[in-house]
């Protein structure tokens, strides 16, 4: 069995850790890596695959940096003549970022089984270039693994249940690289001495609604100062968030620290009071690691987080982000729900599509 992957951006790299550990545990499969480029930072992408031991991908497409049709198109040119010269059983695509719908349309337009991991996620915001990939991979794909009851509830009200393809809830992949990683990273990871950190709530900003919006990033940051002023906030900034910082003149108290690695993170993670966030990767892996965490995003794809009470919605509201802050600092942590599948996602995917080649 060949597979082809597609890979753009730090989070598939993580889940891509998981499910590639599995795949090269049986000899009768070939995994073939696509690394697009979509979020490509030579550093930080070296970094990534010599910590998580993920092969060094097969093919390096070095596509970033352009329009949304300009970058999913050329993409699309690329995977094809790959898709041609390996002839895979399956093409895998992760998430909801260009990569994805790039290597989707191309899968299907050349008759090659498409699986979709992380499927069924709905935002309901259509200006979020993310949600549009979404949807649009879901209906094309052949083999569609849910991380949550939730996921596949949301495909069957658009009625997919009429749709030729295979909805399984697997549980989420993710969950299976914060459990195998963790362990490494409490040995492996010097983030918290080399940056002389002891108490501190950890935050993480990238999101383009946050910062190309002046408004939204200015009131973000006077929360990030305003919970600074009673307990360190770390940073971890990428160069253009700190750009845009500096050339509107942004006074940011918090503590700024360079992008980090995965590993690094999940230390950061695992050690911090709370997290502010407006990923959707670090949402969960707050919860895995049991922490509260703030999203800074008016809408999240993890409804369940916030049915439990472990995640809320702040936006950009400055009051409300303090108040939350402030209160579950003094909240203990007891959720112990098991909500993404304890860590056996890889393993479902992987005998799924062994039973499927039968």
């Amino acid at each position: 069995m060949k597979i082809i992957t597609i890979l753009g951006a730090r989070p598939q790299f993580i889940k891509a850790a998981a499910l590639s550990r599995v795949f090269r545990a049986y000899k009768d499969i070939t995994e073939v890596i696509v690394h697009t480029g979509q979020h490509f930072d030579e550093n930080m992408s070296d970094i990534f695959f010599e910590e998580m031991e993920i092969p060094k991908p097969n093919y390096f497409l070095d596509i970033n940096s352009l329009n949304h049709g300009a970058m999913t198109g050329r993409m699309m040119e690329k995977i094809e003549e790959i898709i041609e010269k390996e002839n895979p059983d399956y093409v895998l695509v992760y998430g909801d970022t260009n990569s994805t719908l790039a290597g989707a349309i191309t899968a299907k337009k050349k008759h090659v089984k498409l699986v979709h991991v992380e499927a069924g996620l709905r935002s309901f915001n259509m200006n979020m270039p993310e949600e549009i990939n979404r949807i649009l991979t879901d209906r094309i794909s052949d083999y569609l693994f849910c991380p949550t009851t939730q996921a596949k509830k949301n495909l069957l009200e658009e009625g997919f249940a009429n749709f030729d393809c295979n909805i399984e809830v697997v549980g989420d992949v993710m969950e299976d690289a914060v459990r195998f990683y963790s362990e490494k990273a409490i040995l492996t990871s010097n983030v918290l001495v080399e940056n002389n950190l002891n108490e501190y709530v950890l935050c993480t900003i990238h999101r383009q609604e946050n910062t190309d919006d002046l408004a939204r990033l200015s009131q973000l940051i006077n929360a990030i100062n305003e919970i600074n002023s009673s307990i360190q906030v770390v940073l971890p900034i990428h160069p253009r968030t700190r750009n845009i910082i500096s050339k509107n003149n942004l006074k940011v108290n918090a503590k700024m620290i360079a992008p980090v690695g995965y590993l690094d993170m999940l230390n950061l993670t695992n050690n911090a009071k709370l997290v502010l966030t407006d990923s959707g990767g670090l949402q969960k892996e707050a919860f895995m690691l049991k922490k509260f965490c703030i999203t800074l995003r008016n809408e999240t794809e993890w409804v369940e987080l916030i049915e439990n009470e472990v995640n809320f919605l702040a936006g950009a509201d400055t009051k409300k982000i303090v108040s939350l802050a402030l209160n579950k600092l003094k909240t203990p942590f007891t959720c112990n729900k098991n909500l993404y599948g304890g860590g056996k996602a890889s393993e479902k995917i992987v005998d799924y599509l062994l039973k499927a080649q039968k």
